[in-house]
């Protein structure tokens, strides 16, 4: 069986010339075992018919939001769940500067939005049009937040953009992803625990103590982990972000919740992320009841300090387990950063600022520094989340025994 067998591959097909080949990509990868579901434009159906298509795939071809027979909405949010990956050949122009740009007017910019599988994207236009800086830019910009580019006539990885336009063969893209996942099942047999997300302490049934933290850090690496053959618990606070299906979620509410989740399953793990934005104090007293507003006066809450799950659990941390740690700061923060790691019994943590522009909460993109015992530091620029999940998970493959 090849690498590509039992895999979930979501095609994209946008309106170029060079759709026609998108006929021979299908058929090669359901030859090599995979599963496919194509989704195409409406300016992608001008150039190849969706019989075509879904003769050659052995599914209906999606293209629109609902089904014009019966209403049925297709999901693109089930279809990022779905994907082991996403191919985008061929990619236009408009298109790519639809992705670039976030502009979601059809099924397939919302697919790609929605996608929690690494993105491969194989450019196809006119040489003029490929080289306009306007492209060029939108590649870059895709490139940086973490998606492939498959160089045109090259079949490779694009490092920086050059060639001349024309989209590579469809047996060179099948290569580039039997590459892709043949390297990329290293974390298999490895068992991964993750923390993320806020957590939630209730003031009275309505009312509570949180952060902006929406856990979709911790989820991006929980999918990576995952992707790389590793089997993986991730303890979630509150959250409507959910991770890839074959990722064992256990929901969790409060800080006091998580720590007894984690401790119940830090004993299988090879490998520990604290990722979760955990508040740092808790009402003394919970009520029971919504708290009454006053005519008069305010109201006090007298806080407690809730555990350190990190601190707890690194105390437990048994040699052959490597654990890492988040630090979010205000300021620079490498010092202490650097005191967490030891004070906590970490292998290794993760460092991001909320003074740079588009890291920390509610963003889709993340900026940090990682720093492990051993003294090695790796700072890396802004991207996304994802990207930044590769990351951490290629840093730490470096340091253990996979």
């Amino acid at each position: 069986m090849g690498v590509l067998s039992g895999k979930h591959i979501v095609l994209g097909i946008t309106g170029s010339i060079a759709a026609y080949k998108a006929a021979v990509l299908t058929r090669l990868l359901v030859r090599a075992g995979a599963e496919v579901q194509i989704v195409i434009t409406p300016a992608g159906k001008e150039f190849i018919t969706p019989i075509t298509l879904s003769a050659l795939s052995s599914h209906p071809v999606i293209s629109e939001f609902f089904s014009g027979r019966d209403g049925t909405w297709n999901s693109h949010v089930n279809l990022g769940l779905w994907a082991d990956v996403m191919l985008i050949a061929p990619a236009s122009a408009s298109t790519i500067g639809k992705l670039a740009h976030g502009i979601a007017d059809n099924m397939l910019i919302t697919t790609y939005l929605s996608m929690k599988a690494p993105v491969f994207i194989a450019p196809a236009m006119d040489l003029d049009m490929f080289a306009h800086p306007s492209t060029t830019d939108n590649l870059d910009l895709l490139a940086q937040r973490g998606n492939f580019i498959i160089e045109p006539q090259s079949g490779e990885l694009a490092s920086h953009l050059v060639g001349k336009g024309r989209m590579e063969e469809p047996e060179a893209i099948v290569a580039v992803l039997e590459e892709y996942f043949s390297t990329e099942q290293d974390y298999q047999g490895k068992h991964v625990l993750l923390t993320a997300g806020p957590t939630h302490e209730p003031i009275d049934p309505v009312r509570f103590i949180g952060n902006h933290s929406t856990g979709k850090m911790g989820i991006a690496l929980a999918n990576e982990f995952a992707r790389r053959g590793a089997e993986v618990t991730l303890i979630l606070g509150p959250s409507s972000l959910r991770p890839r299906e074959e990722v064992k979620v256990l929901p969790v509410m409060t800080a006091e919740e998580m720590l007894r989740v984690a401790e119940d399953n830090i004993g299988e793990a090879d490998i520990a992320i604290f990722a979760a934005a955990v508040a740092d104090y808790r009402p003394l007293h919970s009520s029971d009841e919504k708290l009454k507003r006053e005519e008069k006066g305010d109201l006090q809450l007298e806080l407690v300090r809730n555990p350190d799950i990190a601190a707890t659990l690194g105390s437990w941390k048994r040699p052959n387990q490597y654990f890492v740690g988040f630090a979010l700061e205000s300021n620079a923060g490498f010092e202490e950063a650097k005191r967490k790691m030891a004070q906590k019994n970490l292998n290794a943590i993760v460092l991001n600022s909320l003074l740079d522009k588009g890291a920390g909460f509610s963003y889709e993109t993340n900026k940090v520094t990682l720093f492990d015992r051993e003294g090695g530091i790796e700072a890396y620029e802004l991207k996304s989340k994802e990207a930044v999940a590769r990351d951490i998970v290629d840093f730490i493959a470096r340091r253990i025994a996979l």
